[in-house]
């Protein structure tokens, strides 16, 4: 198993984080292939909570080496403060453990000017973008007018930037919007990207030889499937390809790698979505407040990248198949078990309805993909609850019956094993299938 593939399921926010920590003490490599620093992986280790946003999760293992791949966008500011933040609690970050691709672009000052005010410009027609400046940087990537990793080493780098600059400003004042002041800003980017420059290296070539000599190459995925710019419900989407075959591109290692991995599906216990869109099953309330939580801990339903509080529903079975099918999943981890404990009735959605309609079965696989769900309703096969607590469960054996139930219930759905399932935050709360 050289390769394994680790992905949300859902709209992102789904425990990746902490999966991806408990994987990677075995892992040579571990890899980000995707996304920028809107994405927010937590791991909790004791009384320490990590919280990552560009860096693999699995960089606070002292075995593997941190990639960040060509796929992802990177802002240097963050970047920084994320290695001053790993290396005050003891973490080592040097160029022998962290990799940056020399392909990977960077997000500018610009591109965070441009989304906040081009969100702001749609009104009730925004997106629900964090306003990190993913979707201008991928918007220049893909109009082949970025500015990568590579180019910090170009003696002309701040003259372009400069020229970024200008050209944001004119459409900053038909929006609006604040211009950005060009001197004080490329001064105050330098100061933060040049500290990437001793990190820069062709990780795409390390990452194949890596694979060609057997090492095992964990890679970690940023967002959910439902967020994918192709395959997501579009257009609240992301910037970036979110599912397993983004790996491929966004590591730059060849599709033959694809034999024998294992694509790990991550899928919270329930439904959870962060900013527009739609959402079946979503719930509110009281039963909203019951799955949410109300942000007295840090694992409650919480945006880790913007704060904001989390949609929570039901289970959505059939947007959970079509992740399945779309990313290959060979397994799924289930996380956040321990939320449900102390429902009397637990809900999983099967198939949608339309009016007094239900759809025929094969419209539980989404032909169509899930770009317009609304006027779909859920339709449920109900459960029963329980009442343990457990958090400090570690066999499966010990699981409560009904938890064993509604866990089978979702393996049958998706056609896939349950390998893992998470009872709480810390790292050792977890139970294997195994």
């Amino acid at each position: 198993m050289p390769l394994q593939i680790i992905v949300g399921t859902q709209w992102g926010d789904e425990g990746k984080g902490r999966i991806v920590d408990w994987f990677a003490a075995d892992s040579d490599i571990v890899a980000r292939y995707n996304g920028g620093d809107n994405a927010g992986h937590s791991v909790t280790v004791g009384a320490k909570l990590f919280k990552l946003h560009l860096i693999p999760s699995g960089i606070i293992h002292p075995r593997p080496v941190a990639v960040l791949g060509n796929g992802m966008v990177i802002n240097p500011k963050s970047l920084v403060d994320e290695i001053d933040m790993l290396q005050k609690a003891g973490i080592i970050v040097n160029p022998q453990r962290m990799r940056i691709s020399h392909a990977a672009h960077l997000i500018t000052p610009v591109h965070q000017a441009l989304d906040k005010a081009l969100e702001v410009a749609r009104g009730k027609g925004n997106i629900g973008t964090t306003g990190r400046g993913i979707g201008p940087a991928y918007t220049d990537k893909a109009s082949r007018r970025g500015l990568r990793v590579a180019d910090l080493q170009s003696p002309d780098f701040s003259e372009r930037l400069g020229n970024l600059i200008e050209e944001a400003n004119q459409q900053l004042k038909m929006l609006g919007a604040l211009t950005i002041e060009p001197l004080t800003t490329i001064k105050d980017f330098r100061q933060y990207s040049d500290a990437m420059l001793p990190y820069i290296a062709d990780t795409s070539m390390e990452v194949d030889s890596a694979l060609r000599a057997g090492q095992h190459i964990l890679a970690e995925g940023a967002q959910g499937s439902l967020l994918d710019i192709d395959l997501g419900t579009y257009p609240f989407v992301t910037s970036s390809s979110t599912t397993a075959a983004g790996v491929f591109t966004g590591l730059g290692i060849g599709i033959s790698a694809a034999a024998g991995a294992v694509v790990t599906g991550v899928c919270k216990s329930f439904q959870t979505r962060v900013g527009s869109g739609p959402f079946p099953t979503e719930v509110f309330d009281d039963l909203a407040l019951q799955l949410r939580g109300t942000g007295a801990n840090p694992w409650d339903e919480y945006g880790t990248t913007t704060g904001r509080a989390r949609r929570v529903g039901w289970l959505d079975g059939v947007l959970l198949r079509y992740a399945v099918r779309i990313n290959g999943l060979t397994e799924l981890v289930i996380t956040k078990l321990d939320i449900l404990s102390g429902f009397k009735t637990l809900k999983l959605c099967v198939a949608y309805r339309q009016g007094d309609e239900t759809m025929h079965s094969t419209f539980t696989d989404l032909p169509f993909g899930p770009s317009n769900l609304e006027g779909y309703e859920p339709v449920y096969e109900e459960f029963p609850g329980w009442t343990e607590d457990v958090s400090a469960l570690r066999s499966w054996a010990d699981l409560p019956q009904a938890a064993k139930d509604y866990l089978a219930a979702i393996s049958r759905l998706t056609g896939i094993p349950v390998r893992l399932v998470s009872v709480g935050p810390e790292r050792e709360q977890i139970v294997s299938a195994a």
